[in-house]
């Protein structure tokens, strides 16, 4: 049975209203003017710590107090604007059907993650098999939080699995774990100079891409 594991933001999720109303929140309480959506976006992928240390580049010293700041906005506002890409929950509960195991491998933190899982419905298809910032010393695109994603799965991982994101590090996480990576155009992040297996314009795409998972 093989494997498929998922970034959040820009792939099961839209989450850029969310993101970039925090960031802006937290620059008008430090006094700075707002930053475009395309701005902010840019610098998603690499955890919030990451995020703001270049959202906010003219407080990039003190990484900790943006994160406070921020993280007091983003706990109210994290849900408000956020949803699903077309198709993720049907293409979801057919690879659950086909025998997939189905993780999360986000840089997104912890609590937010499970959040935004369970409020969009599908917490279930993943249970434990979560991997979210802060639950490894290391973040993608190291191999290691896709390894210990598929060991909460009781699953080895193997180069008929795959990691499914919008993003260059999830493409060099997959590399790096040596399983197949399909890099999701209708995201909001680049490849840059990483390689993937397959491009896909849509959720629901990956469904040709995937046999049985048998």
């Amino acid at each position: 049975m093989n494997a498929a594991f998922f970034d959040m933001d820009g792939t099961l999720i839209d989450s850029k209203a969310d993101l970039c109303a925090t960031v802006n929140h937290t620059r008008r309480d430090l006094g700075l003017e707002e930053r475009s959506v395309d701005e902010i976006i840019a610098h998603v992928g690499l955890g919030a710590r990451y995020l703001l240390a270049h959202a906010i580049p003219e407080r990039s010293d003190d990484v900790e107090r943006l994160w406070e700041i921020f993280m007091s906005h983003y706990g109210e506002h994290m849900l408000e604007s956020v949803t699903l890409y077309p198709g993720v929950a049907e293409t979801l509960e057919a690879l659950a059907a086909r025998g997939w195991r189905l993780g999360v491998n986000t840089a997104k933190p912890s609590f937010a993650t499970h959040a935004i899982l369970e409020r969009l419905g599908i917490a279930n298809f993943f249970g434990d098999a979560v991997i979210a910032g802060g639950d490894c010393a290391e973040m993608k695109p190291s191999a290691m939080p896709l390894v210990e994603c598929a060991r909460r799965m009781g699953h080895v991982l193997s180069p008929s699995d795959w990691m499914v994101g919008d993003n260059w590090t999830d493409m060099k996480c997959a590399a790096n774990a040596g399983v197949k990576g399909a890099f999701c155009d209708y995201g909001f992040g680049i490849i840059s100079d990483s390689r993937c297996t397959a491009r896909i314009g849509s959720m629901k795409e990956l469904l040709r891409l995937l046999g049985n998972g048998e």
